[in-house]
């Protein structure tokens, strides 16, 4: 399919998504997929659960925390080698 499949739209708009890429990328049958403009073609996605979401966001906090721990030991292990920093 890289050089895609031809469909016919519809009286009401309406086109189907092959088969292939229905299972390749989980849109199942009832779900919502996003339709934007890119770089002046029509690009249809599948939709971004709440759950998918929230899970990218627990995601992304903990290696935020992760990160902050990182830098206070850096910041540790710098102050034990090098002394308090001069006083101008």
């Amino acid at each position: 399919m890289s050089n895609g499949e031809r469909r016919k739209i519809g009286e009401r708009g309406q086109v189907t998504i092959p088969k292939e890429l229905r299972e390749r990328f989980g849109i199942e049958s009832g779900e919502e997929v996003v339709i934007r403009e890119e770089a002046g073609k029509i690009v249809i996605g599948r939709s971004v659960t709440r759950e998918e979401l929230a899970e990218g966001y627990r995601q992304r906090a903990q290696r935020d925390a992760d990160l902050a721990d990182e830098l206070e030991t850096v910041s540790a292990e710098a102050n034990d080698r090098l002394g308090d920093p001069p006083e101008w």
